[in-house]
């Protein structure tokens, strides 16, 4: 992995937000249509302010989400409803988004479809993901109930997932959509998350640290606050 350190966020946001928006022009350039996979979370929420407002071919764009809460878009804890706030505003707003959730207890009905969805998408041209102290990416999680499928060769573009700890079901993209997309990304902040990052690292095992499953061609942007 590529690790680029910033002197403070501020500085962070705004080349990454250049980032993306470079790499997505350049897939415009040859290509009818781009696509962006982004994050929830709180870290992810100032690029997004700074993204939205760039002059950009924003209706050539698919935008989606790295993974989902199970839950309403109206619901606060929905990463739908996050890039529905924060990002699908401004310029950006004529983007295509797609949302994963379709209704019901359980993400299990609609999810052939949906994946099939992403296929057509692939290889998405920029992912950009956020990692937590526990070293799960996406949802990715130690100890879910389909890790091993989610990170298998030739899983499913959409998995469903439940893990110790969380209050809902949630839906990923899958280890195979990450790695391969053409631009792959990670974004942290804080002393923690680099630490955990680098124990995900000596570790090597996607099993106990998910993350380490997309270290590889990874560019990671950390500022310590």
């Amino acid at each position: 992995m590529k690790l680029l350190e910033y002197a403070d966020s501020d500085l962070m946001w705004l080349d990454l937000a250049n980032t993306i928006a470079g790499e997505l022009n350049r897939a415009m350039m040859s290509h009818d249509r781009a696509s962006l996979a982004l994050p929830g979370g709180t870290t992810p929420g100032p690029v997004f302010d700074v993204l939205s407002a760039v002059d950009l071919d924003w209706d050539r764009v698919d935008v989606l989400l790295t993974d989902e809460r199970w839950v309403p878009e109206d619901d606060p804890r929905s990463n739908a409803r996050l890039l529905r706030e924060r990002f699908l505003v401004d310029k950006a707003a004529a983007a295509h988004f797609i949302s994963y959730y379709t209704g019901g207890d359980a993400p299990d009905v609609d999810l052939v479809d949906m994946a099939n969805r992403i296929e057509a998408l692939r290889p998405l041209t920029f992912v950009l993901l956020g990692m937590g102290e526990d070293m799960h990416t996406a949802s990715l999680f130690p100890g879910g109930d389909n890790l091993a499928k989610a990170l298998a060769s030739g899983a499913p573009a959409l998995v469903a997932m439940t893990a110790p700890g969380l209050d809902t079901p949630r839906v990923t993209l899958s280890a195979d959509v990450l790695n391969g997309a053409m631009n792959k990304h990670l974004v942290i902040l804080g002393a923690a998350k680099r630490a955990a990052l680098e124990k995900a690292a000596a570790l090597g095992d996607p099993m106990q640290a998910p993350v380490a499953a997309v270290l590889d061609g990874l560019t990671v942007h950390w500022a310590e606050s």
